[in-house]
Order: structure tokens, then C-alpha cells, then sequence
């Protein structure tokens, strides 16, 4: 009974080995994940508590938060050894050689949208701040200096707005010059109401109000437009998805999926055939949400 016993087992092991596999994998991609998330938020923690006595060393770990975050798309590189392993074949090291460039772009591109959307904040919040500066009697290049260090909506172009404000320079063209970096949009106005104000004489504070509220709608219709679109970007994340789940399930029926798909003339057609309809079903999906978000 044991020698039979040991053989059944053996028997069935390779049956259950990918299900194995793949429940080993999620796992640690969900603890790596989980790890990652507390990590962050442990880190921000300190930055928070600590910033009185330890902003280099605080600069200098958001920046190796950064580091690591930035190479996310290298993920991609274990899930298609561990296909490639489980299939028996290199197409899936393939795949997972082109899936890094087209997911560091979109990496990419949402850190960019992120940026862009920090930028206009802190453009908005300077507006705020300049104005409860002129309220409390500051003259404009004064409201400016105090405001700007605190706010960090200049840019790169900090030193040079603060110096024009400072010393009595274009102040309104400098803030123009900083406009015209992608998130900063909001300057233009600034500069437009600073050089009304000092050619007209009409009031700073005032002007600059009205752009702080303009700006802030403008944020709430972005926040309402992305809740809106929630739907639609699940629906795509969804269809992303339908195939390994579609894997999956093949492996629980007892089926070798990876196999026909893989190492059988019909099975690599299917294989062919389903990636590039899946990609355009993407795409066209991708396209209609995007074209919701432009409009």
C-alpha cells in the first residue's frame, strides 16, 4: 500500500504542479505588492514625522522609493520565464521581451498625467497663496517671494522667478516662460493679471482669484470626468485579463492549454489569431476612453 500509495501520489503531483505553480506566483506577487504598499506608506510616515531634522536623508529615500517604482515594468520578465517553464517553449520570453518597453511607456505616460496633474495643484494653491499674501498688505513681488517658496509650482524656473520678483525683474514674463511647461498652463494667467495690474493698475488680488477659482473647477471636472470613466477603464483592464483567466480555467478542467497553444500547428494559429485581436480590441477600447477623457 505504500510503495502504491507513493506512486499515486507521484502520479498525480505533475497534474497539479502548474496549479501549484501558479498559486505560488500570486502569492508572492500579492505579498510583494503588499509589502510594497506598507513600505510606502511607512515611508511617508517618516517623512512626515521627521521633517524637521532629516530632509536629506528623507529626499534621498523618496528618491530610492522612486528608483524602484520607475522599474516596475521588469515584472514582466518573471511571469514569461515562469509561462516559458510551465509551456516548455521561448515564445513567452519573447512576449515578455516585447511587454517591457510597451509597459515602461505606459508607466511613463501615467507618471506624466501624475505630474501634470501636481503641477496644476500647486499652480492653484500659489494662486491662493499670493492672494492671502496681497489681502494681508505684502506689495506683489514680496507676496510672490513668500508664496513661491512654500508652494513649488515654478519648476525648474524657481530661482529665476523668486530673483525677478526680488529685484524688480519681468516677473510676468518669467512666469510665462514657466506656462508653458506641460501642468504649469495656470502661470499664463498669472503672468496675464500680474502685467494687467502693473500696467493698469487694476487690482492683483482680485484677478488672481478668479484664476484660483477657475482652476478649481477646472480640477473638480477632472476628478467627476475620471469618477465617470471608472467604468470604462475597468471594462478594459477587465478584457485584458480574459485570457489568462482563460488559461487558468484550461488548467483547472485538467486540459494542458499551454501545450496546444504552444507546441501544435493549430494551437499556434489560435495562439497568433487571439493575441492580435486582443491587442486591437485594446487599443480600440484604450481609444474610445482617451477620446471621452480629450473631450
Amino acid at each position: 500500500m505504500t510503495a502504491g500509495g507513493v506512486t499515486a501520489v507521484g502520479a498525480g503531483a505533475p497534474a497539479h504542479m502548474p496549479l501549484l505553480v501558479m498559486a505560488v506566483g500570486a502569492g508572492v506577487s500579492g505579498g510583494l505588492a503588499v509589502a510594497k504598499d506598507h513600505g510606502l506608506k511607512r515611508a511617508r510616515a517618516m517623512f512626515v514625522s521627521r521633517r524637521d531634522g532629516g530632509q536629506i536623508q528623507a529626499r534621498g529615500r523618496a528618491d530610492a522609493l522612486a528608483r524602484l517604482d520607475a522599474h516596475r515594468e521588469w515584472l514582466c520578465v518573471p511571469a514569461a520565464v515562469l509561462l516559458a517553464v510551465m509551456g516548455g517553449s521561448v515564445l513567452p520570453l519573447l512576449a515578455g521581451g516585447v511587454a517591457v518597453p510597451l509597459v515602461r511607456r505606459l508607466i511613463a505616460r501615467r507618471a506624466r498625467a501624475r505630474d501634470r496633474e501636481r503641477a496644476a495643484d500647486a499652480v492653484t494653491a500659489l494662486c491662493g497663496a499670493v492672494v492671502g499674501e496681497l489681502r494681508a498688505g505684502r506689495e506683489p513681488g514680496r507676496a510672490l517671494l513668500v508664496a513661491g517658496r512654500g508652494e513649488g509650482a515654478l519648476g525648474g524656473a524657481e530661482a529665476a522667478v523668486l530673483a525677478a520678483a526680488r529685484f524688480g525683474g519681468d516677473v510676468p514674463e518669467a512666469l510665462r516662460k514657466v506656462s508653458a511647461v506641460p501642468g504649469f498652463e495656470g502661470l499664463a494667467g498669472m503672468a496675464a493679471c500680474w502685467r494687467v495690474a502693473v500696467d493698469g493698475g487694476a487690482g492683483l488680488a482680485t484677478g488672481l482669484a478668479r484664476i484660483e477659482q477657475a482652476l478649481r473647477a477646472e480640477r473638480r471636472s477632472r476628478e467627476e470626468l475620471r469618477a465617470q470613466l471608472a467604468g470604462a477603464w475597468s471594462t478594459v483592464v477587465v478584457l485584458a485579463l480574459l485570457p489568462m483567466v482563460g488559461l487558468g480555467l484550461g488548467v483547472a478542467l485538467g486540459a494542458d492549454p499551454l501545450r496546444v497553444l504552444l507546441h501544435t500547428p493549430g494551437g499556434f494559429a489560435c495562439l497568433a489569431a487571439g493575441s492580435l485581436l486582443e491587442a486591437a480590441g485594446l487599443f480600440w477600447a484604450t481609444r474610445i476612453v482617451r477620446a471621452g477623457e480629450r473631450a
